[in-house]
């Protein structure tokens, strides 16, 4: 049973953002400040990653570890409206490993991050993205 009103779950749920986060933006700007270009929400892209270099075939995901089930087998499962939930965040779940197989079959790197991850050791992510992007221009300026 779920404790808010049907008003008060549609606004609560209409404020949560699936593009331009904290998170998301953090990356976006550093990399950005280190000079790398990219496109955000590409829809060209299948997917539609957070973050792509198009040319290096790199999509770039940034997960919410709610939405995508982050250590999932182990979580809490939600209380509220639980068969929803539990039903939306494994499709999520799938939704996330097609499209990772999909982007691989196609030749793309696919690198996710969840967003503590980003918020505790943005070095670190960035520093994995940089070495692909190096990866990726070697490997095309050798052909």
């Amino acid at each position: 049973m779920d404790c808010f009103t049907p008003e008060q779950r549609s606004n609560n749920m209409r404020a949560i953002k699936s593009t331009a986060t904290k998170a998301k933006l953090t990356l976006a700007k550093a990399l950005w400040n280190l000079g790398y270009r990219y496109r955000k929400n590409n829809k060209t892209v299948f997917g539609k990653p957070d973050l792509t270099f198009k040319q290096l075939k790199i999509a770039i995901f940034v997960d919410s570890e709610f939405f995508h089930g982050k250590d999932w087998e182990t979580r809490k499962k939600p209380l509220t409206n639980p068969e929803y939930w539990i039903k939306k965040i494994e499709r999520n779940m799938q939704r996330d490993i097609e499209v990772n197989n999909y982007l691989e079959s196609q030749n793309w790197k696919v690198l996710r991050f969840w967003s503590e991850q980003i918020e505790k050791n943005l070095e670190d992510c960035v520093a994995k993205i940089e070495s692909e992007i190096i990866s990726r221009q070697n490997q095309k300026s050798q052909f």
